[in-house]
């Protein structure tokens, strides 16, 4: 009877408000959204760690610590689930997916079953990914270059490439969902030119994913097709050709450099009118730089191919839209750093993430049109000037977005402030440890020290060291916010709905959000970044 009675108290606590089943089954875009929060963040705690190992490896000279096979796989599987797993959906499928509904004014995505579905197929992606981690791993390297990830690897291959092709299936709902609810949901009132900067980010992110990401799953059925059953599609010694394979990977990959990055856009964007208390600068030209990233973003692919035997001709081309495509971004940081001006600026925690986003990713861009030029990239191909560029823009630049935006957004997810002065203290430690990281990498590929080695000369080392010392710093920022974080759930001071007095429709609701976000659909009567219309009587309360 006992048993029976404490049996049936768990059933009813797993159907409730707050069970299990409730969150599995929920079509609520926030707690889809805090679903995501915690898968990436698991995937992020998997993809470090081999970074890390990646680091403890390349601190001698000498490959002292794994073997060659090892390591092939370490890079592979670190950039398969950072990618694929954490940076790609990182921004949109939680802040996205959490507050781009309530900045247009909507109570929910347009498909919410749908919205769920996505994050089931992250999982299950995700799932196989992690068994062929488990079962031995995957050493293509992450970009899966053909014949050999087709013909000659004889590791994971079709787990690994099968988990990324579910995981595509999650990007494109997502995007999907995002553009009919932009469409279709916006409150009365809320015009396209009263979106907020996240929303428009957001509408080009969609874009680049509905309309890229079938080419990568395609790509990669091809690739399980020739490795299954021998077809001459890549491998050259059964009719095929590899340079195809490079065409299709890239014409998908780099415009998700933008899905990766744009959304962190869209955060610095609401940060810096925020902190500034004043109109993002020149609102028309930062949102139309988003569509035309998405734009020109397609149009680029061929500068990954400059070593490929592509004629001189195709180079010049794609070297010239290259340095093109860096203009709206430019736009865009010219555009923040003219809001800042004159601003009356706040430095709190979310403001110095996005100091950090914006110059570690004007460094990171920079250096893009050192590798989009034809005789520089020639020089620097496959060295470590390449990982460094990749990851000013990748974590220099979206993750450092990401935490900001976690950090702006936390008091409205949870009701929570966490404690300043910590904060203030990781995002220091975060930009200290990336730039000792990375920066030491820039020389190296400069100097001539090639990418995906485990051993090198011994005048690499130094620089190799303070990488390594730098990642070691990187960890511990990174590890600093996880723990105030939980703390603040439990033990931070209560937030109120707007304690930074920021304008959008996200802040005129009580924090944490109630189910269906607004007891009434609210009519816009105002502008983006319209402060004058703010009442920001929350701010003394939580002492800001």
């Amino acid at each position: 009877m006992a048993t029976a009675a404490i049996t049936a108290e768990r059933e009813t606590y797993l159907n409730s408000a707050y069970g299990l089943k409730s969150w599995l089954l929920t079509k609520d875009h926030k707690r889809i959204a805090v679903l995501y929060f915690i898968t990436i963040s698991i995937f992020f705690a998997i993809g470090g760690t081999f970074a890390g190992l990646i680091r403890l490896e390349l601190l001698t000279p000498e490959g002292d610590l794994v073997s060659s096979e090892t390591y092939n796989k370490l890079f592979t599987m670190h950039g398969v689930i950072m990618v694929f797993f954490f940076l790609i959906p990182s921004i949109p499928a939680t802040l996205g997916n959490f507050f781009l509904p309530m900045m247009i004014g909507a109570r929910d995505l347009a498909f919410p079953r749908i919205n769920l579905l996505s994050w089931y197929l992250l999982i299950a992606g995700g799932a196989f990914a992690i068994f062929a981690m488990v079962a031995g791993g995957v050493d293509t390297g992450w970009t899966f270059y053909t014949p050999y990830s087709t013909s000659y690897s004889t590791t994971y291959v079709i787990a690994t490439a099968l988990g990324i092709f579910i995981a595509g299936f999650s990007s494109i709902l997502t995007g999907l969902n995002f553009v009919v609810t932009v469409h279709r949901m916006r409150a009365p009132g809320m015009t396209w030119f009263r979106l907020p900067l996240f929303v428009w980010s957001h509408y080009a992110t969609s874009l680049i994913q509905v309309l890229g990401t079938p080419v990568i799953a395609v790509t990669l059925f091809l690739v399980l097709c020739e490795r299954l059953f021998h077809l001459g599609i890549f491998d050259p010694a059964l009719g095929g050709d590899p340079v195809l394979f490079q065409h299709l990977f890239w014409f998908y990959s780099h415009p998700a450099v933008y899905i990766m990055v744009l959304p962190g856009m869209a955060v610095i964007s609401e940060i810096v009118s925020t902190f500034s208390r004043k109109p993002v600068y020149g609102y028309a030209f930062v949102a139309f730089s988003s569509m035309a990233i998405a734009v020109i973003g397609f149009l680029v692919w061929g500068h990954h191919l400059f070593v490929s035997g592509q004629s001189l001709y195709a180079g010049l081309v794609f070297s010239f839209l290259s340095y093109f495509v860096a203009i709206p971004s430019a736009v865009k940081v010219f555009n923040w750093t003219a809001t800042l001006y004159r601003g009356s600026i706040s430095y709190d925690t979310p403001m110095l993430y996005a100091f950090g986003f914006i110059g570690l990713f004007t460094i990171g861009g920079l250096t893009g049109l050192f590798v989009a030029s034809l005789g520089m990239d020639v020089h620097v191909t496959d060295t470590y000037f390449v990982i460094a560029h990749f990851h000013y823009v990748m974590v220099g630049g979206t993750i450092m977005a990401y935490l900001g935006g976690v950090h702006y957004w936390w008091p409205k997810m949870t009701g929570r402030m966490y404690p300043e002065g910590f904060a203030k203290l990781s995002a220091l430690v975060i930009f200290i440890g990336f730039n000792l990281t990375f920066f030491p990498q820039f020389i190296l590929g400069y100097l001539g020290m090639p990418r995906r080695y485990h051993e090198y000369s011994q005048e690499f080392q130094l620089l190799h060291v303070l990488s390594s010392a730098g990642a070691s710093v990187l960890a511990v920022g990174y590890i600093m916010p996880a723990i105030y974080f939980l703390w603040s759930l439990r033990y931070g001071p209560v937030a109120g709905a707007n304690p930074w007095g920021a304008s959008g429709l996200e802040w005129r609701t009580p924090s944490p959000p109630p189910t269906h976000n607004f007891d009434r659909i609210p009519v816009v009567t105002f502008d983006a970044y319209d402060y004058s219309t703010v009442i920001p009587t929350e701010v003394n309360d939580v002492g800001h």
